[in-house]
């Protein structure tokens, strides 16, 4: 039924989930770099209803052929949702092209395919939610909850 013009690879990290940001002292510059953009994503949007993507490829096929017509976009950033954590409501990404095999790309569909990239964040990862992905580990935040007030007893570090 549906072709596959658009693709939509990821890493999640919900930044209600983390803990301690501060970096290891024998942490390699890649990690540390990590660290401090996850950092400045929970300094600019908060943790509630925010996702930090990273790892992240957006690729077009504008033929089908991978050879000649795909455009692929480098794409790090956060994804915002609405309050009931069921829909995307708004992203702020750094999107980069990475490679292409596009010979009549020029500057101008450059830029619009990099907007396009925001759009199809967007729609992915509103399939993403409804996979159930994120329902499950809002169920499991609620279960952990319920033992910490019960007072079951120790609970693990990093959740």
């Amino acid at each position: 039924m549906f072709g596959r013009w658009v693709e939509f690879e990821f890493d999640c990290l919900p930044l209600r989930s983390l803990g301690r940001l501060d970096v290891p002292l024998d942490a390699s510059p890649a990690y540390e770099a990590f660290v401090l953009k996850v950092k400045a994503a929970l300094s600019k949007h908060g943790a509630h209803n925010t996702y930090f993507l990273h790892h992240a490829i957006c690729r077009f096929h504008l033929t089908n052929d991978p050879n000649n017509g795909q455009i692929e976009f480098q794409v790090e950033g956060v994804v915002m949702t609405g309050e009931n954590d069921i829909k995307t409501k708004a992203v702020d990404l750094n999107i980069t092209l990475s490679k292409e095999t596009c010979p009549w790309l020029n500057e101008p569909s450059v830029e619009f395919l990099a907007e396009s990239v925001k759009h199809a964040v967007a729609i992915e990862f509103d399939r993403y939610i409804q996979a159930g992905d994120l329902t499950k580990t809002k169920e499991r935040i609620d279960a952990m909850s319920e033992q910490i007030e019960e007072g079951d007893g120790f609970q693990a570090m990093y959740l």
